[in-house]
């Protein structure tokens, strides 16, 4: 009887456990090790373009997910006075890309992925060290990873034998200063720093407030108000400072200081959210692309190998494409070295040219200069105008994308996406 093939996934965000799902219907028997003392993200909600919710469908959770999300009837781009500049809907991007963006809270797409393993699976509060990335070749060594468990205070060192595991395959999704990248690639530059910070909440949404999907452009600042399913709202919000940084005070303080003023419902979200539930952390994107997104029997995905600015909403979009991609080639029977060659060239200049796209806009949004500002605003405005879907051509080639394998749901009757594509016939 042919043996299981087993896989170590490194890293329990959205990135990792699609791959943990998808691989353990592949066929492979996989261990999903988490840092972090639960898989409980907080404070974030997530855009899931059509590509995403494609990718999502061969696994068996794209109208899952669906249902779960909230869907937008238009979006815009404002001043922080409240001047409109854009507008686009989520019919446009039907037609554009053959399915509306859903928005999620990460929290529950998370725990959705997580449902789809067994329990067992799954084990938080430990770190992964890789020991040896193996030989993929047919009958070569198997990779070596150390575990540490981070919740038993007396457990043995880091030499005892007990701990480390030897696997056919380790997944790295270790995020943006990943370990498994650093070990494998030493030379490869780490990711730089975009040159902008970001907040992050979500709160009920306030008395009085159901607000537009929108983005507002400052000098230098951007804040954006999406809403989420069950009358939530995700705020988002970026400023052009140093590395680093920290308020004097609070977080919330520092939100009110840069967009208390701002149009509404900018002061009325700040009012509702408590200085404890807003996230702060600086954004780096990939300083250039790695030799490889694979390493002998490793493979990279997600931030561990493509950081990007969060300007496109595709961060995690591109680490679920990633994930469906890899065990797409990674079959129960398929030689390995040549599947991770393959999941290599799939995966690197496609997502490599997403990081170049976002960290454009990104750029933009760091403009301080009242005239470059005025003239930013001008030129979006005048466009819109004559191509009113501006917003969404950012996303052409991207969003439009279909896995290498056919999707159980998408566009399916009785589906969301379906029932869309309907209405615009």
């Amino acid at each position: 009887m042919k043996q299981q093939r087993t896989a170590l996934v490194i890293g329990g965000g959205i990135g990792g456990l699609t791959a943990a799902v998808a691989l353990e219907r592949r066929g492979w028997s996989v261990t999903v090790v988490e840092r972090a003392a639960a898989l409980e993200p907080v404070g974030a909600g997530i855009a899931l373009a059509p590509n995403a919710q494609r990718a999502l469908d061969t696994i068996e959770v794209g109208d899952a997910v669906r249902a779960m999300a909230d869907w937008q009837g238009a979006g815009e781009v404002r001043l922080p006075g409240g001047r409109r500049l854009a507008r686009t809907d989520n019919a446009a991007a039907v037609r554009r890309f053959g399915g509306p963006v859903a928005i999620a809270h990460r929290a529950e797409l998370v725990a959705l992925l997580a449902a789809q393993l067994p329990a067992s699976a799954v084990r938080t509060g430990a770190t992964a060290t890789l020991v040896d990335p193996g030989d993929p070749r047919p009958g070569g060594r198997p990779a070596r990873v150390r575990i540490s468990d981070q919740t038993v205070p007396n457990r043995p060192g880091p030499d005892d034998p007990h701990l480390e595991l030897s696997v056919d395959l380790v997944v790295a999704a270790d995020g943006i200063h990943s370990a498994v990248r650093r070990a494998v690639f030493p030379r490869h530059p780490a990711p730089r720093y975009a040159g902008f910070t970001a907040w992050r909440f979500v709160v009920p949404a306030p008395d009085g407030v159901c607000p537009v999907a929108h983005e507002t452009w400052g000098r230098g600042t951007l804040w954006g108000t999406v809403p989420l399913a069950g009358g939530r709202i995700y705020a988002y919000a970026t400023a052009a400072v140093p590395a680093g940084g920290r308020a004097v005070d609070d977080e919330r303080a520092e939100l009110l200081r840069r967009f208390g003023a701002w149009h509404q419902p900018v002061p009325a979200l700040l009012d509702a959210v408590g200085p404890a539930e807003v996230l702060r952390n600086d954004v780096y994107s990939a300083a250039a692309p790695p030799p490889a997104f694979h390493h002998g029997r490793v493979a990279l995905l997600g931030d561990a190998v493509h950081p990007m600015t969060p300007n496109l909403g595709q961060g995690g979009c591109q680490a679920v494409e990633d994930a469906v991609v890899l065990a797409h080639e990674a079959g129960p029977d398929a030689d390995l070295g040549a599947a991770l060659a393959a999941y290599t060239r799939q995966r690197l200049p496609r997502t490599m040219e997403v990081v170049r796209r976002a960290e454009r806009i990104g750029r933009l949004t760091t403009w301080r200069s009242r005239p470059a500002c005025a003239l930013r605003a001008g030129l979006m405005a005048a466009t819109a105008r004559l191509t009113p879907d501006l917003t969404l051509r950012a996303l052409d080639g991207i969003a439009d994308w279909r896995p290498p394998t056919g999707t159980y749901a998408a566009g399916a009757r009785g589906t969301r996406t379906a029932a869309l594509r309907e209405e615009q016939e």
